[in-house]
């Protein structure tokens, strides 16, 4: 198998952890690699958001994780198309598929951007008696055109409560994008994306740790008591 890290330049392999293992973190090791989705907030030509995900999703290929990257380009407003509409259902089954995720956004007039927004609002609290992100874990990262700022990333975190997902504590913040990407898009070496690299490390851990028993973390007594019908009346209701 062609070594990952020879796509990856700006990595120290000597410093680098991709023994990321059940073993180590003596948890058991289900029979699939980490299952992880990455959202992104653009769909400018030159995203850097974009950019930043593909960063990511490299980092946790070499860590051994199975990455799908999901392209908003297409998605119609929330309730403005059926759920049967091809990219939100294609977005619905990428969720269901995943034992984690990260989601990046520019942050565009001190927030994140709708189109990350229209995402998460296409993600169902629930399936019936099924919730689809509760329990997964969930990185959070943003790209910003000046200085640095942690609005995006912090209200993906409240998403992220919301949405009754495992929001791993660090989380990264690329000031200035324009300057930290190469022609090719490729990312610069830089303090930024050595923070990227920790975060990816972080979601591995956690989501190793976290998969499996995620179920269990998020079972609620007050959940046990409701049948599955008054459970889905009551995390999908129209009238608000």
């Amino acid at each position: 198998m062609t070594d990952k890290l020879s796509d990856l330049p700006q990595i120290d392999p000597l410093l680098f952890d991709r023994a990321i293992s059940h073993e180590r973190l003596q948890s058991v090791p289900p029979a699939h690699p980490p299952r992880i989705l990455m959202l992104y907030g653009s769909v400018r030509e030159r995203s850097y958001s974009r950019l930043a995900t593909e960063e990511a999703a490299r980092l946790l290929a070499a860590m051994g994780a199975e990455v799908r990257i999901f392209n908003p380009s297409g998605l119609p407003l929330p309730d403005d198309a059926p759920e049967s509409h091809p990219k939100v259902q294609e977005l619905r089954e990428l969720v269901l598929w995943s034992e984690g995720m990260v989601w990046c956004s520019p942050e565009r007039h001190g927030a994140m951007t709708g189109i990350m927004k229209s995402q998460i609002d296409w993600i169902p609290l629930s399936v019936g008696a099924v919730r689809p992100s509760q329990g997964k874990t969930l990185a959070v990262m943003q790209v910003s055109g000046g200085s640095q700022s942690f609005n995006a990333v912090n209200q993906m975190r409240i998403l992220g409560r919301w949405m009754r997902m495992l929001t791993i504590p660090n989380q990264s913040s690329v000031a200035k994008a324009w300057q930290e990407f190469e022609e090719d898009g490729r990312m610069k070496p830089s303090a930024y994306y050595d923070r990227i690299v920790d975060v990816m490390e972080e979601l591995m851990k956690f989501t190793l740790l976290t998969r499996g028993n995620a179920d269990y973390l998020v079972d609620r007594y007050s959940e046990r008591k409701e049948s599955a019908a008054e459970l889905s009346a009551r995390v999908n209701q129209r009238s608000i």
